[in-house]
């Protein structure tokens, strides 16, 4: 039982955060700037997803430390290189 919540709170959660995704993109339309602060935004909720959903569900939570540290590596090192493609990009275009 104890589970079943657990999986319904971490649901409620990515769903959330879906939702804030689709109120950011919605409230930065058209505003001057709100390029680069809706593609952060968005890059940040995905990492943040993308972690969560190694925890939760693909049981990273109860493995051995190793494995949930390099997981958080993975995360960061796709964070650096998804920042700095889109950052560079944006410079030099």
């Amino acid at each position: 039982m104890k589970a079943n919540r657990r999986l319904l709170v971490v649901w409620v959660v990515l769903a959330a955060l879906t939702l804030t995704y689709l109120w950011i993109d919605h409230s930065l339309d058209g505003t001057l700037g709100a390029g680069a602060v809706a593609t952060s935004s968005v890059i940040v909720i995905a990492l943040v997803k993308v972690r969560i959903i190694f925890r939760e569900f693909m049981e990273v939570r109860q493995a051995p430390v190793l494995l949930c540290r390099l997981t958080d590596a993975w995360v960061m090192l796709i964070a650096v290189a998804l920042f700095g493609c889109y950052f560079i990009g944006r410079t030099l275009a």
